[in-house]
């Protein structure tokens, strides 16, 4: 038995295959991650406020698909490491503001060098012309609004 997955799936099902590339890619980043003590889900946290400060636990969770408070652990969390920080106060029924700090920006750039060390042998063997269309059609796919079209997704 093969163990290429490539060579177990149908080429016409480009479903099927971004999910068992997915479940790779992420699979390897989350070894790479763990190797240096972080986690996806802290790195996915801190990149959603790196892209929009200020966000709420609950705007966070919606971003990340977890609840608010599954979030509040996370960001406690990030906070112990110095990676955010809240700067309005702490208080039942008030909205937390969230900034990542420059030990939350470094934290980010570990996992840009974590993603490189994961594309590049995902990549290997593309042109560089290859590899930027790849880019450009998965960048149009996930612009996509799949949830309004997908039964029972509401």
């Amino acid at each position: 038995m093969t163990s290429n997955p490539a060579e177990r799936l149908p080429p016409g099902r480009p479903a099927l295959l971004l999910l068992t590339l997915g479940r790779i890619v992420r699979e390897e980043v989350e070894r790479a991650l763990e190797a240096q003590g972080l986690s996806l889900r802290l790195l996915s946290a801190l990149g959603h406020l790196s892209r929009e400060p200020g966000l709420s636990y609950s705007a966070l969770g919606r971003r990340a698909g977890v609840t608010a408070q599954s979030m509040q652990a996370t960001v406690r969390q990030l906070e112990q490491v110095g990676a955010v920080r809240r700067v309005s106060p702490a208080g039942r029924g008030r909205t937390a503001e969230l900034r990542v700090t420059d030990t939350g920006r470094q934290l980010l750039r570990e996992l840009d060098h974590v993603l490189g060390s994961v594309e590049t042998p995902l990549l290997d063997g593309l042109t560089a012309e290859e590899q930027a269309s790849l880019g450009a059609l998965l960048h149009r796919l996930l612009a996509k609004d799949l949830r309004a079209d997908v039964p029972g997704s509401s």
